[in-house]
Formats: C-alpha cells, sequence, structure tokens
C-alpha cells in the first residue's frame, strides 16, 4: 500500500510521522508489542517514537513499511521530512521543532525582521546576499521559509510577543519598494489578535539587547521553554538551560518594558513606511 503523505509545515516532522505510524499500526490490528516483535524494536522505544518523543532512522521506517505492507509509505514520507528541513540551514533545524509546538513565542529582532514576518521578496533580497549561495539554493530557502510561517495559519497559531529595533525598520533590504511591502506587511499582520508587536526605540536609550538577537518558545504539557540565540556561530544556539532561558525572558521583558507601546509602535511604522514610499 501506498499513501502519498506530505510534510506539514505547521506539525513538528517528528509528531507528524509518529502520528502517522501509529495510525497505520492501528489500521493493520497491530498490537505495539506484535509490531515491535516484527521489527525488533522495544515498546519503549516505539512509544516514543509514536509520541514524537524520538527521531526515526530511514531503517526503522522501512522495516514498519515492510511490517505492515505499506509499500514506501512511511520510507517516503520521512524521506520528505528530511528534504524539506534540508532546505534550512543546519543549525536552525532543531530549533524547528520548538518553534511548531511553542504555545508563546518571545521575539526579540535587533538587526532585520523576524522570519516568520518576513515577505517573500524581503527574505529573497536576505538569502540572495549570503556568501556562496546559489540562485536554486536561494529560492529553496525562501520556499522553506514561507512554510515555516504556515504555523501563523492555524486555527489557533501561537502567540506572538515581538519587539523590534527601531533600526530594523531603517536598515535597507532589496530595495525601497521591498522595505515598503515588507513594513506594509508588518502593520496588517499586527492587526491579528494573537500578535504583539513593539518597536524599542532610539529615544529610549535601550542598550540590554544590543548583545544580538533571540527567541524564546513556551511550549505546551508544562515543559521547559526552549530558546534560540542569534550569532555568527554555526553551534549552540538552541538552548534549554533553565538559567539562560531564564536570563533571556527577563531580559525581554526590559525591553519590552522600555518599547513603544503597539499604537505607538504601528504610528513609528507607518511613518518610517512614508520614507521608503518617496
Amino acid at each position: 500500500m501506498n499513501v502519498p503523505l506530505e510534510p506539514d509545515p505547521s506539525i513538528s516532522p517528528r509528531i507528524q510521522f509518529g502520528t502517522e505510524l501509529r495510525k497505520f499500526r492501528l489500521s493493520a490490528g497491530f498490537t505495539q508489542k506484535k509490531l515491535c516483535d516484527a521489527v525488533h524494536l522495544s515498546v519503549s522505544q516505539l512509544s516514543m517514537i509514536e509520541n514524537g518523543h524520538r527521531s526515526p532512522s530511514p531503517e526503522l521506517a522501512q522495516q514498519v513499511d515492510e511490517a505492515l505492507g505499506l509499500g514506501t509509505a512511511l520510507t517516503g514520507l520521512l524521506d520528505r521530512l528530511n528534504r524539506a528541513a534540508a532546505q534550512l540551514p543546519l543549525w536552525f533545524r532543531p530549533w524547528l521543532d520548538f518553534e511548531r509546538e511553542a504555545e508563546v513565542l518571545h521575539i526579540w529582532e535587533l538587526a532585520i525582521v523576524p522570519g516568520l514576518l518576513q515577505t517573500e521578496e524581503y527574505a529573497r533580497a536576505l538569502i540572495a546576499n549570503e556568501p556562496g549561495v546559489t540562485a536554486e539554493q536561494v529560492e529553496e530557502r525562501v520556499a522553506a521559509r514561507l512554510e515555516r510561517q504556515k504555523i501563523l495559519q492555524r486555527p489557533k497559531p501561537p502567540l506572538l510577543c515581538v519587539v523590534l529595533d527601531e533600526s530594523v525598520l531603517h536598515r535597507p533590504v532589496g530595495n525601497p519598494e521591498t522595505m515598503r511591502i515588507q513594513l506594509d506587511h508588518l502593520l496588517q499582520i499586527a492587526q491579528n489578535s494573537w500578535i504583539s508587536l513593539q518597536v524599542l526605540p532610539y529615544s529610549a536609550y535601550g542598550t540590554v539587547g544590543l548583545l544580538g538577537s533571540f527567541m524564546v518558545a513556551e511550549l505546551p504539557d508544562g515543559a521547559p521553554p526552549v530558546a534560540y540565540i542569534d550569532s555568527q556561530s554555526t553551534e549552540d544556539r538552541v538552548s534549554d538551560r533553565p538559567e539562560e532561558v531564564k536570563r533571556l525572558v527577563f531580559r525581554h521583558g526590559v525591553i519590552r518594558a522600555d518599547a513603544l507601546s503597539q499604537r505607538a509602535s504601528l504610528g513609528l511604522i507607518k511613518e518610517t513606511m512614508q520614507r521608503w514610499t518617496t
């Protein structure tokens, strides 16, 4: 049996794979123990995979396909999930699951519009300037970034608490039209009840956020929060260390306290958009 399953960017790949595996197992009338005996896996390991707590291997996907008579349903899904993730930088991939699963995202951005809020042309202009990237890679990475944004189209999207440094509004990316459209997009998306969008103005003389941008994800079911820390390093950008995450949450609160209200922030964005219009 071949079932064409496609990656859902709004769902963690581990959870999507585990959910599909469980559906197929139950449809075939297999208990966890019966499937485990067939693929030489422990019940606890299978349970972790079905619950999305452990990533599957290609070998396991193939064994389950054979045991349940699925053709290449699960191996094909896993391959597509891996290829979808491959369009994003290696150091960013560990963050994706937390971003998809988050109930609340606290975002501080010092330099550019956050990826979740970027327009297609703004994202393309940024990615095209990366050293060594090919035209084909640019389009693949732009598509992957837009796929990430589909978590905002869910019936219940994560709550976004975003603070942008004022420099984000003034830094040229692409051309003036790219900037005008991007700022207009910020104005439009800020109308949603699930987003708080504020700007830290130059006049606040804020220095707490100058060390760099970061995001903190509040996760469901009482799971501890996780942070993504932006830097030039290609390693250790995702942290679940309690003390480090706690400090970042506190810093976000301090930055937000110095920022303009949402009404005043949108007014500043409108004012800056006029600059890019003229």
